[in-house]
Parts: C-alpha cells; structure tokens; sequence
C-alpha cells in the first residue's frame, strides 16, 4: 500500500513500549504505517490489551463484527482490529468454526447472538458451486440462482437471528480460461457465472443498510496471478496470497469505518508543488507549471480535475500553505489554467505559521473533527511533521511524481461512500455557505439582529424513505451535539419509520446564504401522557441558532395533541458529547435524578410550559413517500 509510510525498523520495540505506557496515541500512530501481517497480528494483540485504554480516548467509533467464512479466516481475524485503528474504529471480531457457514448464523444458539453489530460474509466459487464451468446456458443460470439463493438465505438469518448487518463481498474472477479472449461472452464460463453473481449482490441481495466490499476489484487492482496462489488454498485453505492480506483487511474497514460515520469529510491542499508546479511566491503567475502542455502541468492539473469531482460527491476542499495569503490567491483568480477557483475552497489558509496549527484552525472553522481531514502536501518533512503532531489526520505518502498523486488518495479509500444522495451532492455548498454566515456574523455585534438577518426557514417532516439514507449517516457519526448516541442502521430506521409509538422528526435548514440541508434527527418513544426522548442530535454547523427550541416546540405541540402532559428525556455522558449537558436545562427541563457515570434524567411539564418565541420561520410537513 504505497501510500502509507513503510513501518520503521524498530517497529516491534515501539510496539513494546506501547505496552507499559497508557499513552495509546502512539498506537494510533503505529496503525497508519504499511504494516505486514506479521505486524498487523501483533498490533491487534496489544489492541486487545490495550481497549480500555483506547475507548477512554473518546476518538474511536466501536464496531462489532462477526465473520463467517467458506476458507481459513484466522489470518484474516488478526489482521482486522490493528487496520480498523488507521480507519478511527476500534474493532472486536468474533469468528466462526471453520467452514460451518449456515450454522453460525441460523442457529437459534448461535454464539455471535447479541454479540455483533454486523456480519462479514466471505464466500469462495467453490463453495457456491461457481467453480466448474457449465456450458449449458440453463445449467449455468441455475448455477448462478442457486448461489445468490444461497446467499439470500444466509442474509436473512443474519439479519433475522443476529440482528445485524450484512457486509458482503464480490468473488475475484477465476484466472483460468477455456475461451480465452471469449471468457466473458460464452455463458456458462467460469468468469461469466461469477461476473453474473457480482452484479446481482448489488441488485438483488443487499438490504437496506447492508455494505459490500468489491474483493473482485480490489483482486483486479493488484492483477489477479498476484491475488490468487493455488498452492496456497490446496495447502492451507487460503483464499488469496498471503500478502495481499493488509490490502483485504484494508478495504474491509475502510468501508466498516464508513458505515459508522468514519468516511473522511476534507481533502486539503497545499499549494506549490502540489496544486501545481513551482513555487508561486519566487516564479510568478506565468513561470508555475499547469497545463501549458507539460506532462508536469498536466499532472497537477489532473489532481485539480479530481478534487474538482471529489467536491461534486460532497467532500470539501481546503487549502494550507506557508505563502503570502495574496501571493497564494493569485492563479485562483488569475491562471487560465486553473480548474479549482476560490468559490471551490472552503477553508483557505495561506500564512507562515506551522500546518499543524493552520490544520486544527481549518477542522474548527468547518466544525468536524481532525479525523475527517485529509492532507497532501508534497513536502516529506511537513508530511511527517503533521503524522507526528496529529495522527489522526491522513497523511498519504507521495513522492516527487505529481502524475501520482491522484492515485494515492484514490486507493488509500478514505473518503469511502456507501450512498450517494442530493445532500451529499450539496455538501460541499454548506461548508462554503457556513463560512459566509461566519463572516456576516463577525459584522454584527448583536445576536439577534443576526440572527434575523439570516432569515431562516425549517422544515420538520417525520421519518420517511427519501430522508432514511441521510438520517442513517446523521445517527451514526454525529457525536457532539447527541443526546444518548444511539446508533441506528438503515433497516432499523425503516421499521421507526411506521412505528405508531415512535415520534420522529428530520429537521431541514435554509437561510439567506443556501441550503443547510438535514441538520437534525429527533426520535421519542410515546406512552398516553408521557413522550420519552430516545435520540436528540443536531449538526453542530448550526449551533446557537436557536433550532433547538424550534424542535421542542413541534415535539411539544404534537404531544399536546395526543394527550401527553410531561415530556422526559436522558443525557448519557460520552467522550465527545460534553457540548449537550446542559441541553435540557436551556431548553426548560427539570433534572429529576442522575447516576453515578454522570448520566442526568430531565421533565418537562407541558402544562406550564410555554412555546418560544423565535426568529425561524417554521413549516411541519407529513412523510413522503
């Protein structure tokens, strides 16, 4: 994996020292290196060792997987959790009894029941009987619908018994042809069947909410005679070669990250060298390379063409460089060339200061976390200045070679998508709009005029499909402004959606400025007179705006109006979420008892409480269908 650094000669006596010292952010670090799997195995021992201390760092998402497998998976298992930390998860894996797939996961007493959060399904052609050709064009289509059939049922269960996700894979295609060239067009071929199966996992057998990791892809990627060793499997069962274990457990929980809101959120760049060629402040608007027909202006070109495209599917562009701020401005506004121009940055930082700092000021000016930036620079020395200082931003390692650039973020998955929706279309629009609103805050010295100034508009609308993909991503990465941080799959959301005991809200911000899109996600549990708050998250993009308040008073009406007179509501402490303590005190509650883990239980009596007042115009819609 090219783009992370080589693990350094002493890894093993850094890995020792990791484990008599409670300081687990050199753990952290260690995950990011290109590690083999000898390290990988041994990193996920002192994981295991270490937990406790690594959950009291508050940055890591937990995920429970379980893993069924039709071939030897021991080697995967001990690759899994030291990869999941380079992705900010914290991973427990529990595996199942070699070749007992269906076992594992109808049986009523399965051993992963109420121990997993979602399943890892590794199957092999042989083991769905996509391994001999048919060249009989019925006998291979019975072929290929007995093994999605297979598949189908194995989903079920999991989902049925388990109560988890599904993460399902793609099977590599076969090396060995009998057409040659023709492999793909004669039915009943190896290939055809499994390029068949591939394109019906997508189509036919994912659920909501279940994930697939494309193995056949990542097989293409690295040339299927380097993916596949005979030897190995007749040995040992083995379905791949042994190196390219790092680079499956990789693409394994980069998507797992994903799925819990762990996907990065910000490419930034810096400028000289890596936006383009040269160094602006020494040769000038016309002396940096770009375009121009220069393979080296061409290269940086490209990149500019791909953070373009990263921005059209929601990722948001920032800029960091030691440069005079007007000097760095300059081919934004002035080179031909240029494809990125500044409306296209949301964040742009041109000073002389050190870029962890410039990093920390970019992550709070967008209100997310270091965890969601991404950093290319093609300066060995800041890079490995910003992996020391801030290990949890990602740093892709790239030499002098800017045609390769593109390819280094590309393959290292960070911004992994699992959907693709018109808010994420947009989100790189709310990030700009939001600095606007920082600005226009700044002119104002009174809160009130500016927040009439904004002129603000939401829509409240209860829980239906068209919003369930974004209230899923909400749920599972929001963890400042979050309540109870429950975490809700898609699946589980669809059945909240028809819940006739469940309110539920998704909130929906537009101002003078643009379209904040969903910014909230409201959950309670209703009884005839009392309404339990279950979930309460807010994007912390719109703090002190008032659209709290905004949301009770809906919640309030509608529990009026079905009778109820008290609404009560639970703060569970976490690491991140400290902002929400106080929630609801402001919002009027009364505290009725709290526990020792510092949790507070709050009411609200309906019959003395009185709706706010506010500068929001708000409209409250019935579900879409």
């Amino acid at each position: 994996m090219p783009w992370l650094v080589p693990a350094p000669p002493d890894f093993r006596a850094k890995l020792q020292q990791q484990s008599e010292t409670e300081d687990c952010r050199i753990l952290q670090r260690l995950s990011t290196f290109d590690l083999d799997i000898g390290q990988l195995s041994k990193l996920t021992a002192t994981i295991a060792r270490k937990r406790e201390a690594l959950e009291r760092m508050g940055c890591f998402a937990r995920l429970r997987l379980g893993v069924v497998s039709s071939h030897t998976i021991d080697f995967i298992m001990d690759a899994l959790p030291a990869t999941a930390l380079r992705h900010s998860l914290l991973l427990t894996c529990v595996g199942s009894v070699y070749g007992q797939v269906a076992q594992s996961v109808l049986d009523p007493n399965s051993p992963m029941k109420g121990k997993v959060d979602a399943v890892l399904i590794a199957l092999d052609a042989r083991m769905l009987g996509l391994d001999r050709a048919q060249l009989c064009e019925n006998r291979a289509q019975a072929a290929v619908d007995n093994a999605i059939g297979t598949l189908k049922s194995l989903c079920e269960g999991i989902r049925d018994n388990l109560g988890a996700l599904c993460v399902l894979t793609t099977i590599p295609l076969p090396t060995c042809t009998l057409f040659g060239e023709m492999e793909s067009r004669i039915p009943g071929t190896r290939r055809s069947m499994v390029e068949s199966f591939n394109t019906r996992i997508l189509t036919e057998v994912r659920s909501v909410g279940d994930v697939v990791v494309d193995i056949a892809q990542i097989a293409n990627t690295v040339g299927l005679s380097n993916w596949n060793e005979p030897r190995a499997w007749h040995a040992a069962k083995l379905p791949f070669a042994l190196d390219c274990t790092p680079l499956y457990a990789d693409h394994v929980c980069r998507v797992l990250a994903a799925l819990r809101g762990k996907a990065r959120k910000c490419l930034v760049l810096d400028l000289d060298n890596t936006l383009w060629g040269g160094i602006i402040g020494d040769d000038g608007l016309e002396g940096i390379k770009l375009g121009q027909g220069s393979a080296v202006g061409e290269a940086h070109v490209e990149l500019q063409s791909y953070a373009m495209e990263l921005r059209e599917r929601g990722v948001v562009l920032a800029i960091c460089s030691k440069n005079e701020e007007t000097t760095a401005r300059a081919p934004f506004k002035n080179h031909p060339e240029m494809i990125l121009k500044e409306d296209h940055i949301a964040a742009f930082i041109a000073n002389w200061k050190d870029k962890a700092s410039n990093l920390r000021e970019i992550a709070a000016m967008l209100n997310i976390g270091l965890d969601a930036l991404v950093f290319l620079d093609d300066n060995p020395a800041e890079r490995e200045m910003i992996r020391r200082e801030l290990p949890e931003v990602a740093v892709p390692e790239i030499g002098a070679e800017p045609s390769e650039y593109v390819a280094a973020i590309a393959r290292a998955g960070w911004f992994e998508g699992l959907s693709f929706s018109d808010e994420d279309k947009r989100r790189a629009d709310y990030y700009q709009a939001n600095a606007a609103r920082s600005s226009a805050q700044s002119s104002i010295t009174n809160m009130a005029d500016y927040l009439l100034s904004l002129d603000m508009r939401i829509s409240i609308l209860p829980f239906d499909k068209a919003g369930r993909s974004r209230i899923a991503q909400l749920i599972n990465k929001s963890n400042q402004f979050n309540l109870t941080t429950r975490r809700y799959n898609e699946a589980e959301i669809a059945a909240i959606e028809t819940a006739p005991d469940k309110f539920t809200a998704q909130v929906r911000l537009v101002d003078r400025f643009g379209d904040n899109g969903m910014i909230s996600v409201v959950i309670f549990d209703k009884s005839p007179k009392v309404w339990f708050c279950d979930t309460w998250l807010m994007s912390c993009r719109v703090l002190g705006r008032r659209v709290e308040e905004a949301l009770l008073n809906r919640v309030a009406e509608a529990a009026i109006a079905e009778g109820a007179t008290k609404l009560c509501g639970t703060y569970l402490p976490t690491k991140k979420n400290g902002l929400v303590e106080r929630h609801f005190a402001r919002l009027g509650f009364t505290q009725v008892r709290s526990t020792a883990d510092g949790s507070t239980f709050w009411e609200l009596d309906l019959n003395t409480h009185t709706l706010a007042d506010l500068p929001i115009s708000v409209c409250c819609l019935a579900a879409k269908d």
